[in-house]
């Protein structure tokens, strides 16, 4: 099984620092894009890259913090 189909909606998204970065709201393509109904999106949806996954349990693990993630992720419009 690919971590990507390991991915569900709903999923805590966390930095490689354990921070909280958001949540999934769906696989699209190449990217998650993370729901728009949470704080540290602030409320809009931003997209991230599915190379940025480490790996995923309970939760989708990215290979960069929370910190960089917020800085480099693509908001969508």
């Amino acid at each position: 099984m690919t971590q990507t189909s390991q991915i569900r909606e709903h999923m805590e998204v966390k930095g490689s620092d354990g921070g909280h970065v958001g949540r999934v709201d769906h696989v699209l393509g190449n990217e998650i894009e993370l729901a728009k109904m949470d704080i540290a999106g602030g409320f809009k949806h931003h997209l991230i890259p599915l190379s940025w996954v480490d790996h995923v349990d309970e939760h989708v693990h990215l290979n960069v913090s929370k910190d960089d993630a917020k800085a480099q992720w693509r908001e969508k419009h």
